[in-house]
């Protein structure tokens, strides 16, 4: 019998590999559904990219108090220094306000 030890390493080993087969498959789905032009399709595959983005940091050792965080600078960063999705669009402006609204 294995210790317990060698069974969890090897099951957050398996969880890892697991979830970046995840997250390759997202972005695959992601081109089929933007090729396609099937909104709902790119919404649910958008969604599961995150999802398992917040997952594989949480395996990794972030929790997701501080990986948000790191989000929330890295849009309030780009929404401050010359970004060319800032300038044309106000993207990062946008989702940072979005951001905001949501804190409690």
């Amino acid at each position: 019998m294995k210790p317990r030890a060698e069974v969890d390493i090897a099951r957050d080993l398996k969880s890892v590999e697991w979830l970046k087969t995840e997250l390759l498959g997202g972005v695959a789905g992601l081109y089929r559904a933007m090729r396609e032009g099937r909104d709902e399709a790119v919404q649910d595959q958008l969604a599961n990219i995150i999802v398992a983005a917040y997952i594989l940091g949480r395996r990794l050792g972030i929790d997701f108090a501080r990986l948000e965080m790191k989000v929330r600078h890295i849009v309030r960063t780009n929404a401050e220094q010359p970004h060319d999705f800032e300038e044309w669009y106000g993207d990062f402006s946008a989702l940072a306000r979005h951001l905001k609204s949501r804190e409690g």
